[in-house]
């Protein structure tokens, strides 16, 4: 895994990008790969490459080119199937001077042109640099495992795997946007193309941009998740799959992708341990994948509220796997929550990111720079209690008098303490609202998104303003062809994938968190096979009543622990706004929610922001109650919120310079540094 950046030039009469520019660049995001660094530079173009190797470790450098030096790609990202391309490839008369996945990107992109990016099984983000024709290429994988941002400014065109390496060029404006803010304070995260800065965007999952000199800019979706129309199912059922091949191909497929995973890499592969399901099985997997010795990591927690140590080690027991913890409390999380929102780069709701940049650090220090994950299972096997919040209210729509049916509501949330269902009237209530928008899009995400939008409430007069002068993209706008026709776990299913799953859950609390210590995720129920197969899936075999991950709890049957397959689902979370409202909070805080600062940022009313934040240090302090759901993502959305404009605009003494020492360069402007 890797960072990527660079500066292209669309017009001939401006100066090529600088070394000093792109050593500060790759500076930015050395933390991605800090094995190596490597630049490539004309009279138009400036590519620069920080590496973390686990392919190819002698021969893989970067910037790394075609055979007559005229395509030159920097990249960042896993091609699992690159061997069986490679052979592909030589069939074809290409000839390999590397070992690596990323030459293959390069005689396939040669090959096939843009279609190359839809035979790839992986995940990436990358740039090929046309020199003869004068044309960058960005394109990112499917689901947005992998990050790339770009802003475009006076003919000229700025990427990076990360927003900081762009603001290396203390050109570029610094200013947190309001309709990006406006997203996070809607979908727990920005949604792509948008992005948290003014002026910035992200390059969307599955989505290809291509800048060429005197043309404009292209974009095109090579992949986007899809799911069978009804009428197709229907008229599918007399030879569609039966539950138990379903169970046999589903364990085949993830198992092949998990191998990959494994093996694909010339150093260790270690396993996250949740305690869950899903990461589970993956490493069970991983452990039959690759013999000798298996390592396993988990994240402890003080409060047993969030603890899963017992099915953690249960599975690691049954694993045999080397297995190391560590214990969080909410002091740590307050400790570190500065650098978690740094590497962020936007605002988050929750905690959660927090405890896995801990976890990452741990798997750094014990010498691994890969962990399997099993992030992806719930998105793609409807395992979410919003899946099972919209099918007992579509239930309630047909008969919204019913006494019975709101009752359904008590099978969910136990292992919450503020549970919605602790105060019955008030829970009933909330959940009958919105029946009937029954065909709406975004009936089983309306619950979710309004609850979040209330907290906007706490939004300066100024962003209120601006919002409504310029409402942010509305994702709904541009929904696929045929969303309509689909099952309403598929639409469902689409939603979670596009707004929580890339906007934050595998971009903030995944490769964010991961890269912060130089560590590689890898998602085998993110395999591309994995993922078509899945969503062909008749729905009843993911949420048959509701029963979540139906097939694949069948799947892990003799794999997994029978204590982890029949316990209730209980999704990651950590100590939210308690970790900085109590009396030991770090001074930060305090700072961070001060009337001057606030007013200084302009994202929030200072005076209703100070009464939430004095509220919960009032509640914290007494302990008559416990904090609401609402105050907890509002305390930590706007902490985190203030914080990220403090360290990328308030105060930017700390960024990092450029005292990289490049090992490969490429200079047609100049043979010395």
């Amino acid at each position: 895994m890797c960072g990527i950046a660079g500066r292209i030039n669309l017009s001939t009469n401006l100066e090529p990008p600088s070394i000093e520019l792109l050593q500060k660049m790759v500076g930015a995001i050395r933390h991605r790969g800090p094995d190596e660094y490597g630049y490539y530079r004309d009279a138009h173009a400036g590519l620069v490459h920080a590496r973390l190797s686990i392919i190819d470790l002698t021969t893989g450098q970067q910037p790394l080119s075609s055979e007559d030096e005229t395509l030159w790609i920097v990249f960042n990202g896993e091609i699992f199937n690159y061997i069986e391309l490679r052979n592909e490839l030589k069939a074809y008369g290409h000839r390999f001077r590397t070992q690596s996945d990323t030459e293959v990107v390069v005689h396939a992109y040669e090959q096939w042109g843009d279609d190359c990016f839809r035979r790839f099984n992986g995940q990436w983000a990358l740039a090929l640099w046309d020199s003869q024709q004068k044309k960058l290429t960005l394109c990112r994988d499917r689901v947005g495992v992998r990050p790339l941002f770009v802003c475009e400014r006076d003919n000229s065109v700025w990427f990076a795997s990360e927003i900081k390496a762009i603001f290396a060029d203390s050109s570029i404006l610094r200013k947190i946007s309001p309709q990006g803010l406006d997203q996070v304070f809607t979908y727990w995260g920005t949604v792509a193309p948008t992005s948290i800065f003014t002026g910035i965007e992200e390059i969307q999952p599955g989505a290809v941009r291509i800048y060429e000199f005197g043309r404009k800019r292209v974009d095109k979706i090579y992949w986007q998740p899809s799911f069978p129309n009804i009428s197709e199912k229907d008229n599918l059922k007399p030879n569609k799959v039966n539950l138990h091949e379903a169970v046999e191909v589903l364990s085949d497929k993830l198992m092949n992708a998990t191998k990959l995973r494994m093996l694909r890499s010339d150093v260790p592969v270690g396993s996250y341990l949740s305690g869950g399901l899903d990461s589970s099985l993956v490493a069970w997997m991983g452990r039959r994948a690759k013999e000798g010795e298996f390592r396993t990591f988990s994240i402890r927690f003080a409060d047993a509220e969030f603890d899963e140590t017992e099915y953690q080690r249960k599975m690691a027991s049954t694993l045999d796997s080397k297995h190391e913890e560590i214990t969080v409390t909410g002091k740590d999380i307050a400790g570190i929550f500065p650098d978690v929102v740094y590497h962020t780069e936007r605002p988050i709701l929750r905690t959660a990111p927090a405890p896995l940049f801990l976890l990452s650090k741990l798997v750094r220090d014990s010498g691994f720079k890969a962990v399997l994950t099993g992030e992806g299972a719930d998105e793609m096997l409807a395992g979410y209690d919003i899946f099972r919040e919209a099918k007992i209210r579509r239930f309630m729509a047909n008969d919204p008098g019913s006494k019975i049916r709101p009752k359904l509501f008590d099978r969910l949330y136990p292992y919450l303490a503020r549970s919605p269902q602790q105060t019955k009237g008030m829970a009933i209530e909330f959940w009958k609202r919105g029946l009937d928008l029954v065909n709406s899009p975004s009936f089983s995400h309306d619950p979710r998104w309004n609850t979040t939008s209330s907290l906007k409430k706490f939004f300066s007069d100024e962003v209120q303003q601006q919002l409504k002068s310029r409402p942010g993209h509305d994702i709904l706008s541009d929904l696929p062809q045929g969303f309509s026709l689909w099952d309403p776990l598929a639409r469902a299913q689409y939603l979670e994938i596009i707004t929580l799953f890339s906007g934050y859950l595998i971009s903030s609390q995944g490769d964010r968190m991961l890269m912060a210590n130089s560590v590689e995720g890898r998602f085998p129920f993110l395999d591309a096979d994995v993922m078509e197969y899945c969503n062909n899936l008749p729905p009843e075999y993911k949420l048959i009543g509701l029963n979540e991950k139906h097939v694949l709890k069948l799947a892990a049957k003799g794999k997994v622990p029978e204590e982890i397959l029949k316990r209730k689902k209980q999704p990651y979370r950590a100590p939210d706004a308690i970790s900085f409202v109590s009396e030991d909070a770090p001074e930060y805080v305090g700072e961070m929610f001060s009337e001057r600062l606030l007013h200084t940022g302009g994202l929030f009313n200072p005076k209703t922001a100070r009464l939430l934040y004095e509220k919960c240090r009032e509640v914290v302090r007494t302990g008559k109650t416990v904090l609401s759901n609402n105050d907890n993502m509002g305390i930590v959305g706007i902490l985190s919120a203030q914080l990220l404009f403090f360290k990328y605009i308030y105060d930017i003494s700390n960024t990092k310079s450029g005292d990289i020492v490049f090992t490969t360069k490429i200079d047609r402007i100049s043979n010395t540094l």
